[in-house]
């Protein structure tokens, strides 16, 4: 088996705002394998500034992959695992080299036969822009909406309390995320405006890396608490298994290129559930090729609730996807749809 990468920039049809910031463009690494005249896929997605392997020997460490693209699985587990990224570009690439034309997880999903529930994303901008997007989901048909907060609170318990007014909990689930946008004494009063609205959840109220703080907000929570960059940098089963103890959160959020692939993935899954936490996963801006590949992997995992997938709509250079959204449902175009 053969080896190789390249440096990909994801440009933004829409300067996208973020809580770092607003983005214009999007590095990612793609990771290819060669065997038998055969070729597999993968996505390298680094995140810039959330990555646990955002550090000058990335590139060095992707060339090490290809150099030892031989090794046995385990063996490059472990040298990987300080570069989740790279470990879940590796797992597509050799999972796509198996099954071949864009499959990695094959099931009723990519037979065109079923499909996914997401919720749809409200990127952060000014309020007349948050509601177009708001507006423009609705007439969509999704029934659960997720919300970026903690930049302007004041204008965006106003946007939350429109949407409730015109919107009962029953027909719209709505979630939030604040990205670590609240001290923990604000966090406690923002916790209670959102109960009294009905909110879903609430994604990472405080910065990560406060458990104490985290855990106290949790055990009292009028609204259920996901952790999401909490989870971002432990590795050691033993330590996440700490964490959730320590915490007990009422959710966690699994972005596979964050938290070392899918076998990070399913190892989470696992202590969460012998835990009774929820979760479900999402994408971190990836492009159509590490989307598609966590779209696969999370119909497998056969969790009912809405799955935060992105749809590969944001950037102007993105890859072919036979990914397609039918209102809130993400489906698999086969080729049978595609001709």
């Amino acid at each position: 088996m053969k080896a190789k990468y390249f440096r990909y920039l994801l440009e933004f049809k829409r300067p996208s705002g973020t809580s770092r910031g607003v983005l214009h463009e999007k590095e990612t690494f793609i990771f290819e394998v060669e065997a038998n005249g055969k070729t597999g896929t993968g996505e390298c997605a680094l995140f810039r500034g959330l990555s646990f392997d955002d550090r000058p020997d990335y590139e060095e460490k992707l060339q090490w992959l290809c150099e030892n693209i031989n090794q046995n699985y385990l063996y490059l587990k472990e040298e990987l695992k300080e570069f989740p990224s790279i470990w879940f570009g590796y797992e597509q690439a050799v999972l796509n080299l198996k099954y071949g034309d864009h499959l990695y997880f094959p099931s009723e999903f990519t037979e065109g036969k079923s499909a996914i529930v997401i919720n749809g994303l409200i990127w952060m901008g000014d309020i007349q822009y948050m509601e177009e997007q708001i507006q423009e989901k609705l007439e969509k048909g999704f029934h659960c909406i997720k919300l970026k907060i903690g930049v302007d609170w004041e204008s965006e318990h106003k946007i939350l309390q429109k949407l409730r007014e015109k919107f009962s909990k029953e027909r719209l689930e709505l979630r939030v995320d604040a990205n670590g946008g609240f001290s923990r004494e604000e966090a406690k009063i923002v916790l209670q405006q959102l109960a009294d609205l009905h909110i879903h959840s609430i994604e990472q109220p405080i910065k990560a890396g406060n458990w104490k703080n985290m855990a106290f907000l949790c055990s009292e929570t009028p609204t259920p608490i996901a952790l999401d960059e909490e989870l971002i940098g432990i590795t050691n089963p033993v330590e996440k298994r700490k964490l959730l103890e320590t915490i007990k959160p009422q959710y966690i959020i699994l972005k596979p290129a964050l938290v070392g692939g899918f076998a990070g993935s399913d190892e989470w899954i696992s202590l969460a559930e012998e835990q009774n936490i929820g979760w479900w996963i999402t994408s971190a801006l990836e492009s159509n090729i590490g989307l598609n590949a966590i779209a696969q992997y999370t119909f497998t995992k056969k969790n009912p609730m809405p799955q935060g997938l992105g749809t590969g709509s944001l950037f102007v250079n993105n890859f072919e996807s036979r990914l397609e959204l039918n209102n809130e449902m993400l489906c698999f175009k086969t080729h049978r749809e595609s001709n």
